[in-house]
């Protein structure tokens, strides 16, 4: 039973992956933490948490300005780098 629910907290984790990465797209430019949280429908600390592991699997960027995270999907960067 324990299998069961492990399996059903990652497919709860990688859709709410999803939903960031769809979010961001759609976005002009940049997004904070809040934005993120607010259109997906979790909370800020969890927003967070997910957007800082899909850093670190170098699927979105973060700047810092401010006291806020600006977050953007990294191939937009490398296409405007470009």
């Amino acid at each position: 039973m324990k299998g069961d629910e492990t399996a059903k907290q990652k497919l709860r984790g990688k859709e709410i992956d999803r939903k960031i990465l769809d979010y961001l797209s759609q976005v002009e430019l940049t997004a904070t933490t809040e934005m993120v949280g607010a259109a997906v429908g979790i909370a800020w600390y969890t927003a967070q948490m997910h957007l800082a592991k899909l850093k670190d699997e170098g699927k979105v960027r973060i700047y810092r300005i401010g006291r806020q995270n600006q977050w953007i999907l990294a191939e937009r960067v490398e296409k405007m780098e470009k």
